[in-house]
């Protein structure tokens, strides 16, 4: 495989018309910092000129992102038996088109009462509960990504290879966790020993040591493949992306499809996968929702949002081909403010 290099920059018009024969209304769970991706929808809505309201739920009322929704819920956290019930009321009581889920823990969760959401006739753009568990088990991404024969890290759990088998450096993670909390390069027997201890339910991996990819890939909720945008992380921050760069390798973009088609995919996904030093692509993990980065993706000419409530609504989607949109286009993060009032 040839090394990942910045092509030409093109950026794509994706630019038509939709329209909805009543108020569009998209729910995204746990909105949290997601700024970006809210104004990314309202800046698509106000372009379609489409009656579409953006709504947001999260435990803070202080959470930046519900500033930028048209209406905000706070809601139980998502370990309450009341969250799920306190959803779908809202969605009932708002006529909710579609649910997007926009942190990990609400997958699994949202994916087994799918059909709950769709009684009331709101979508819930969520993978199989099956496939949530393969995403959310890094244990099972690993044997998953064995199964498509896709080169991945070697991976195992404490105690399955002898000590005198192993060979440093290594790096070591949760089994289940996410924004790259208790991750840790090892360097020796006895930094093993210790995080097999420190870390909560572990998986041990070879230390691949290169840029890491992340895959914004977008599917629509009947789970057709629309767009893969493949960007490098430059700099990464509380496991968000603060500085990446897009760019397009065929092997990858062909990887993520079938990925996306395998597990399968029901929405948006992002596929992540580190760059070896042979200039092999090792897949890493799949987070079944819109990846921190994806804004990079809209600024690149691929117009997610559009796409997302045209499947919301029903309508055809055409696909984006490979690659089809600005490569080497660098995104550098900056924090923010709202101020509040009392009454606010």
């Amino acid at each position: 495989m040839k090394e990942l290099q910045v092509g030409e920059n093109k950026l794509v018009d994706r630019s038509f018309k939709l329209e909805v024969d009543k108020t569009l209304k998209i729910l995204f769970t746990s909105v949290g910092r997601r700024v970006e991706l809210m104004r990314d929808f309202r800046k698509t809505i106000s372009e379609l000129e489409i009656d579409c309201e953006i709504l947001g739920t999260d435990i803070d009322h202080l959470a930046p992102a519900l500033q930028e929704v048209d209406q905000y819920f706070m809601v139980p956290r998502f370990d309450d038996p009341k969250y799920i019930p306190s959803l779908l009321k809202i969605c009932k009581d708002e006529g909710v088109s579609a649910i997007f889920p926009l942190i990990d823990p609400d997958i699994p969760i949202l994916a087994e009462v799918a059909d709950q959401f769709a009684a009331i006739g709101t979508q819930v753009g969520v993978v199989t509960p099956a496939a949530a568990e393969i995403c959310a088990d890094k244990w099972q991404t690993f044997h998953f990504f064995n199964k498509l024969e896709l080169p991945t890290p070697k991976s195992w759990i404490p105690g399955e290879i002898p000590m005198d088998q192993i060979r440093f450096p290594l790096f070591i993670k949760p089994r289940r966790g996410s924004a790259a909390e208790n991750t840790f390069k090892i360097h020796n027997p006895q930094e093993l020993e210790f995080f097999q201890e420190y870390v909560p339910e572990p998986i041990i991996q070879e230390f691949i040591d290169g840029p890491e990819i992340t895959n914004d890939v977008v599917c629509d909720l009947e789970g057709q493949v629309l767009a893969v945008v493949s960007r490098k992380r430059i700099a990464v921050r509380g496991g968000e992306v603060v500085k990446g760069v897009t760019t397009f390798d065929a092997a990858i973009d062909s990887a993520c499809r079938k990925i996306a088609e395998a597990i399968p995919a029901r929405g948006p996904i992002t596929v992540q996968c580190m760059i070896d030093e042979d200039g092999t692509p090792r897949f890493i993990e799949i987070n079944a929702r819109m990846g921190g980065g994806l804004p990079l993706a809209v600024a690149a000419g691929v117009n997610i949002p559009a796409m997302l409530l045209q499947s919301a609504s029903n309508h055809n989607v055409n696909p984006v081909a490979p690659g089809d949109y600005e490569i080497g286009l660098q995104m550098t993060r900056f924090d923010d403010a709202f101020f509040l009032s009392n009454g606010k």
